[in-house]
């Protein structure tokens, strides 16, 4: 047996080494752990619970599970209290036929579309920050929707009012023993009067969110219909899922008279008073559980929490037949004797919504705790020919402007004449549905010039007629550089 037969191991050596390469493999799972960290946190969005759907800022540290499944703590610790209270062993059950388990693998297929929940940062805020002083004067707010509406003066300054000191008590945000209320406002007014228009208009010119919902989709919670918190969903996605922007905020909800009290009706009222008694807390201001890119709760989408207390509620509806009401306690004042009234004094008043009281809406089925949280109840005039005409002309996107700027692209002037803007006012009044029946008249009267008028680069201007518009006669074309010829009425 040779020296080279025997081998001489350092023990030292020999740890030294092993240690080095422990550590070297330490510090590779170090860095992989790092760099999955920083990854994750680097993208801006938190992790959902695959269970309960809430973010790892309200559950706190999730547990990751294969396939990018997350689990909250409390879900993990529920799932495991079921299986220790349970009468069941699973371990025998691995061998019974037909008896399958679950398989992490496949859940990925069963996961819907991911929607995400951007964080909400400590660093100063993307969006415009409510500065006390910046925001606009009520006289400063009433000129800009003078631009856009026509009429309605009273509403008007009723609206720049509440809007002003609604976002003076979000931007003081004052917790001192003087708690200013929310303005809420209630819009009661014929269809086509303005109301819908003059909220987007307000919206746009405070640069806030806003969310129109239809109150007749509405209904109880566990209905078929939009649950009531469904609404505060879709303000939030008008915010871009950014919470904080959409609890700033403005919730527009139309039809609200369909959601009154049936009166003759012996079964459950789930879109009636039951949607006002959901409302109140969204009205008063309360946090709410709302799912982010979904309607429904039901749908495997991630929850997120909306304060709606600094949100500013505008409700309008028409309110048909709340004029007999305001007569009928109006001419029930009537007595004999010197003081007497006519009975018949308010049967031809055109403005007698005006007239209206707290106790004519409770009479019309709206609840007194939802009268309560709408501070400020207002009334729109119905529009008459005289407000047609100038709604055509005068605000600065009106509809015979677009027209006007259509055709200027095309270098061809367009005219309307006196006559031609009556007569469609006129042909509004008939159809009885306020500003909306003047697009539909207007567009079915230019089909034919908005096609004739490309073929032929002679033509200079086009002026619409009273003759045309009743169907006598036609539209008046000019040539360029010469005299005006009458264009054949050709839209029968």
């Amino acid at each position: 047996m040779s020296e080279n037969d025997f081998i001489i191991v350092d023990e030292e050596e020999t740890n030294k080494e092993d240690n080095r390469q422990d550590t070297g493999r330490e510090e590779e799972k170090k860095e992989v752990t790092t760099s999955d960290h920083s990854e994750k946190d680097d993208d801006g969005y938190e992790r959902i619970c695959f269970i309960c759907h809430r973010p790892e800022s309200v559950t706190g540290k999730m547990v990751e599970l294969p396939n990018n499944i997350a689990v909250c703590p409390d879900c993990m610790q529920r799932s495991f209290d079921m299986m220790n209270n349970s009468s069941m062993d699973l371990s025998k059950m691995m061998n019974i036929p037909g008896v399958q388990f679950l398989n992490l693998s496949d859940l990925d297929n069963l996961q819907p579309k991911a929607q995400k929940i951007k964080q909400k940062k400590k660093k100063p805020k993307e969006f415009k920050q409510l500065d006390i002083k910046k925001i606009p004067a009520p006289h400063k707010i009433k000129a800009r929707l003078d631009e856009y509406v026509v009429g309605q003066e009273k509403a008007k300054k009723a609206m720049a009012v509440a809007v002003y000191n609604h976002y003076k008590r979000v931007a003081s945000d004052t917790m001192d023993d003087i708690e200013i209320e929310k303005s809420n406002m209630l819009m009661i007014g014929p269809t086509g009067s303005g109301k819908t228009y003059l909220v987007k208009t307000l919206a746009k010119l405070l640069d806030v969110p806003l969310a129109i919902t239809d109150a007749t989709s509405l209904t109880e919670a566990g209905y078929i219909g939009d649950d009531i918190e469904s609404v505060v969903s879709k303000l939030l996605a008008a915010a871009d899922n950014d919470v904080e922007r959409a609890e700033q905020g403005i919730i527009f909800i139309d039809e609200i008279d369909k959601i009154a009290k049936k009166h003759t009706s012996n079964q459950r009222d789930v879109s009636g008073e039951s949607v006002q008694q959901g409302m109140l807390k969204l009205l008063e201001g309360s946090e709410v559980e709302v799912p982010v890119g979904a309607n429904s709760k039901n749908a495997m989408v991630p929850l997120t929490t909306v304060n709606t207390k600094n949100i500013l509620f505008i409700c309008a509806g028409a309110f048909p037949d709340l004029e007999d009401i305001i007569k009928e306690r109006l001419t029930k004042k009537t007595s004999m004797g010197f003081n007497a009234e006519l009975k018949d004094k308010y049967e031809h008043d055109e403005d007698i919504l005006s007239k209206v009281t707290v106790e004519d809406l409770r009479k019309f089925g709206m609840i007194p705790e939802f009268l309560g949280r709408m501070p400020i109840i207002f009334t729109l005039k119905g529009l008459d020919k005289d407000m047609l005409v100038k709604i055509l002309k005068e605000p600065r996107n009106a509809i015979l402007k677009q027209y006007q700027k259509l055709l200027a692209l095309d270098e061809v002037s367009l005219v309307f004449d006196d006559g031609a803007l009556e007569t469609i006012a006129e042909k509004a009044m008939e159809k009885d549905t306020g500003a909306r029946a003047l697009r539909a008249i207007i567009e079915e009267f230019m089909l034919d010039i908005m096609y004739e008028i490309p073929k032929d680069d002679n033509i200079g201007e086009v002026t619409i007629t009273r003759e045309y518009i009743e169907g006598t006669g036609g539209p008046v074309i000019k040539l360029r550089g010469q005299q005006s010829i009458a264009m054949k009425e050709d839209h029968s």
